[in-house]
C-alpha cells in the first residue's frame, strides 16, 4: 500500500493527540478519587507548593540560559549570519526554543499530576492495595501519555513544517539541554533532602522515615517530584526525541539518494505504533486485590512489547517497508527488555544481590558499601554486552540493504528500544508517587496496615524505577551511537560544500583522535563528581539546619502537640543549593566539547564522542544499579529482616543508601543526557569545527 509523503506524519499527529486525550482522561480519573483526610490534604498541599516553587525558580534560571544559547545559535548556526541565509538560523533558533519549551512542559505536567496522585494513592490504601496501586499507576500514566504524545507531536509537526535535519537537531538540542539541567537540578534537590532526612532522622535519632517532626520531611517529598518526576520526564522526553532525530537525520539523507520517503515513513510509523501500543498497555494494566505490584508493572511492559512487535510487523507487511529495518528495531526492543531484566536482578529485594548486601549490613557500613559497589560493577556487564550486541546485530542486519543503512539500522534499534517509552515513563513516575503516598500515610496516621500496603507499593516502585533507568540508559547508548553516525553525516555534508575530504571513520591510533578519546572519557567522571559534590555541600547545610531546629524549637523532638518544624527553611536550602549547583556541571560538558572541536577538529570530536559514550554508559549503569541495590537492601531490612528498623544493620544500610542516593537519582541518570547533549553540540558545530580547528 502506497501513501503520500506526509501521511505518516499526519497519522503520528493523530495518535499523539489521542495519547494526550488519554492523558486528560486519566488525569480526570485520578482527580476524582476520594480524599477526606485533612492532615494528608495539608501535607499534600505543602508538597505541591514546594515542588511548584522549585520548578518556578529553576525554569527562570534555565530560561535565561536558553535565551543566551538562542542568541548564539542565531548568530552562528547553521552558519554565521554573515556567511549564510539568516532564515536558516531563525529556523534553528525557533526549533531550539520549541524543544526547550516542550521539555519544560513535560516536567510541569508530571508535577501537576504527581502531587495530586500521591494524596489519592495514600487515601486509597485504606481500601486495599488494588485501589492504591491504580491511583499511583494511572497518575504516572498521565505523564507517560503526555510526554510521549508531546514529543511525537513536536517532531512530526517540525518535519511537516521544515523537512530539515538541522531543525530536527536544533529541536533535539533544546530538549536535551533543558533536560540536562532539569535532571541535574532536580537530582541535587531531592538527594539533598533525602540524605539529610535519613541521616538525622533514622541514624541519629532513630525516628521513622516520614516522621512529621523531621524538618526535612516535606523537602524530601518535594524532591521525589522535582527529581524523579519532573527531571526524569524531561530526561525521557529528551531520549525519545534524540532517538527519533538521529534516525530521521539519516533517513532524510538515504531518502534523498533514493528519491522517495520510505525510511522517514518507517520511522514515523514505528514511533506512532509504539505510542499506540503504550496506550493499549496502560489502558489494560490491572492488579488483583492481593496481587504483586512489581509483577503487575513488569507484565504491562511485556504486554506492550508484544503488541508493538505485532503492530509493526503488520505495518511492515501492509506498507511494504524493509523487513531488515523491522528486525533491527525489534532487536533494540528485545535488548531493552533484557537490560531491564538484568537491572531487576541486581535491584530486586527478592534476588540474591540485595539480600547479600542486606546481610553484609549486619557487619557495618564498610561491608555494606563494599558489597554494593561490587554488585554495581557486576551489573554493568549484561547491559554493556546487550547494547554492543544490539548495535552489532542491527548494523549487520541492515548493512546488505545498501550504503548508509548499517548505521541507520543502529538508529532504528534505538527507536525500537524507546518505542514503548510511554509505558516506561508510566512505570517510572509511579515510583515517586507511591513513595510520597507512603510518607503521607505515615504523617496522616493511617495505621500499620496502610503503611504495610504503601511499603510494598514503594518497594515495587524502587525496583521498577531501576528497570526503567536501565532502559533509558541502554536506549541512550544506542541513540548516541546513532548520533555519532548523524555527526558523520553532518560533517560529510559540510565537507562536500567546503571542498574538503569526507570521513569514513575515526582511527584511534591517530594522536588527534586519541586526544579527543581521553578527554571525552574523563568528562562523565568530572560531571558526576560535580553533581555529587553539589549534593554533599547542600546536604551538609541542611543537616546543620535540622540540628538547629531540633535544638531551638522546644518540644519538637518530643513531638509536643502544636509544635511544628520550619519545613520551609529546608525547602529553601534545597532550592537555592540546587539552583546554584546545576549550571556549572552542565556547562563544563558543553565547553569541553567546544574546546576539543576547535583544537582537534572533527577527528578529535569523533574520539571525544567515542570515549564519552563508553565511559558515560559504564558510570551511568554502575551508579544507577548500585544505588537501587542499596535502597532496596535498606527497605528489605525495614521490612523486618536482619534486625529490622532501628537495628545496627538498618543504620548501616541507611549509610549505604546515603551513598547510593546521589548515585542513582542525581549523577547516574544525568549522564545519559550529558552524552546526548555533547553529541548534538558536535553535530550542530560540525561546519565550524571543520573550518576553524587548530589541528583538524
Amino acid at each position: 500500500m502506497q501513501l503520500s509523503d506526509t501521511t505518516f506524519q499526519l497519522i503520528s499527529i493523530v495518535i499523539a493527540l489521542l495519547s494526550l486525550g488519554v492523558a486528560a482522561w486519566l488525569y480526570s480519573w485520578v482527580k476524582k478519587r476520594p480524599s477526606s483526610n485533612a492532615k494528608i490534604a495539608e501535607v499534600g498541599d505543602l508538597i505541591r507548593k514546594g515542588a511548584n516553587t522549585f520548578l518556578r525558580h529553576e525554569y527562570k534560571v534555565l530560561a535565561r540560559f536558553c535565551a543566551v544559547v538562542a542568541i548564539l545559535l542565531l548568530v552562528f548556526l547553521p552558519k554565521p549570519i554573515w556567511q549564510g541565509n539568516i532564515l536558516d538560523n531563525v529556523t534553528m533558533v525557533l526549533a531550539y526554543i520549541f524543544g526547550t519549551a516542550f521539555s519544560a512542559l513535560a516536567g510541569k505536567v508530571g508535577i501537576e499530576v504527581a502531587t495530586i496522585a500521591n494524596v489519592k494513592s495514600a487515601e486509597a490504601a485504606k481500601d486495599g492495595m488494588k485501589p492504591s496501586f491504580m491511583a499511583g499507576f494511572r497518575g504516572g500514566a498521565v505523564m507517560g501519555m503526555a510526554v510521549v504524545g508531546v514529543s511525537l507531536l513536536g517532531v512530526a509537526g517540525l518535519m511537516i513544517l521544515t523537512d530539515s535535519s538541522t531543525a530536527l537537531l536544533g529541536f533535539s538540542f533544546g530538549a536535551s539541554s533543558l533536560a540536562l539541567f532539569a535532571k541535574a537540578g532536580g537530582g541535587i534537590f531531592t538527594k539533598t533532602a533525602d540524605i539529610s532526612a535519613d541521616l538525622v532522622g533514622k541514624v541519629e535519632l532513630g525516628i521513622p522515615e516520614d516522621d512529621p517532626r523531621n524538618p526535612a520531611v516535606i523537602a524530601d517529598n518535594v524532591g521525589d517530584n522535582v527529581g524523579d518526576v519532573a527531571g526524569m520526564g524531561a530526561d525521557l522526553f529528551d531520549s525519545n526525541v534524540a532517538s527519533m532525530a538521529a534516525a530521521l537525520v539519516m533517513a532524510l539523507s538515504l531518502d534523498k539518494l533514493a528519491g522517495n520517503s520510505a525510511n522517514v515513513n518507517t520511522v514515523f510509523c514505528y514511533a506512532a505504533l509504539g505510542l499506540l501500543a503504550s496506550i493499549i498497555g496502560v489502558s489494560t494494566a490491572r492488579i488483583g486485590k492481593k496481587g504483586d505490584p512489581t509483577r503487575a508493572l513488569n507484565s504491562s511492559t511485556y504486554v506492550t512489547t508484544g503488541i508493538f512487535g505485532l503492530l509493526t510487523a503488520g505495518a511492515t507487511w501492509l506498507f511494504g517497508f524493509e523487513w531488515r529495518i523491522w528486525a533491527a528495531t525489534i532487536v533494540g526492543l528485545l535488548v531493552g527488555v533484557i537490560i531491564g531484566i538484568a537491572s531487576d536482578y541486581f535491584t530486586n529485594d527478592n534476588k540474591k544481590p540485595v539480600r547479600y548486601v542486606a546481610n553484609a549490613a549486619k557487619t557495618g557500613p564498610a561491608f555494606t558499601i563494599l558489597s554494593g559497589i561490587s554488585y554495581g560493577f557486576l551489573s554493568i556487564l549484561p547491559a554493556m554486552v546487550g547494547i554492543s550486541v544490539s548495535a552489532l546485530l542491527a548494523f549487520k542486519i541492515c548493512e546488505p540493504i545498501g550504503p548508509g543503512y548499517a548505521m541507520f539500522g543502529i538508529a532504528m534499534a534505538a527507536v525500537g528500544m524507546l518505542s514503548i517509552v510511554g509505558m516506561i515513563i508510566s512505570n517510572d513516575a509511579y515510583g515517586p508517587i507511591v513513595d510520597n503516598a507512603r510518607g503521607l500515610a505515615e504523617m496522616g496516621n493511617l495505621g500499620d496496615e496502610v503503611l504495610d500496603i504503601t511499603d510494598k507499593l514503594d518497594s515495587a516502585g524502587n525496583t521498577v524505577k531501576a528497570v526503567t533507568k536501565g532502559f533509558a540508559i541502554g536506549a541512550a547508548g544506542l541513540t548516541v551511537i546513532a548520533l555519532l553516525g548523524a555527526f558523520m553525516s553532518e560533517v560529510n555534508d559540510a565537507a562536500a560544500k567546503l571542498g574538503k575530504e569526507v570521513i569514513t571513520g575515526f582511527d584511534i591510533m591517530s594522536p588527534v583522535v586519541f586526544f579527543g578519546l581521553l578527554v571525552g572519557a574523563a568528562i562523565p567522571a568530572l560531571f558526576s563528581a560535580m553533581l555529587m559534590l553539589g549534593v554533599d555541600r547542600n546536604a551538609q547545610r541542611m543537616v546543620s539546619e535540622i540540628h538547629r531546629q531540633f535544638k531551638e524549637i522546644i518540644g519538637l523532638k518530643e513531638g509536643k502537640e502544636g509544635v511544628k518544624p520550619e519545613y520551609d527553611k529546608c525547602i529553601e536550602i534545597a532550592t537555592k543549593g540546587a539552583i546554584r549547583e546545576l549550571i556549572p556541571a552542565g556547562l563544563i560538558a558543553i565547553i569541553a566539547t567546544l574546546a576539543v572541536g576547535f583544537i582537534g577538529g572533527v577527528q578529535a570530536i569523533g574520539g571525544f564522542l567515542t570515549g564519552n559514550i563508553v565511559s558515560g554508559l559504564l558510570l551511568a549503569l554502575f551508579m544507577s544499579n548500585s544505588g537501587g541495590l542499596w535502597d532496596n537492601a535498606k527497605k528489605y531490612i525495614e521490612a523486618g529482616n536482619n534486625g529490622g528498623k532501628g537495628s545496627d544493620a538498618h543504620k548501616a544500610a541507611v549509610v549505604g543508601d546515603t551513598v547510593g542516593d546521589p548515585f542513582k537519582d542525581t549523577a547516574g541518570p544525568s549522564i545519559n543526557t550529558q552524552i546526548t547533549v555533547v553529541s548534538l553540540v558536535s553535530s550542530l558545530m560540525a561546519t565550524l569545527f571543520l573550518t576553524f580547528s587548530i589541528f583538524g
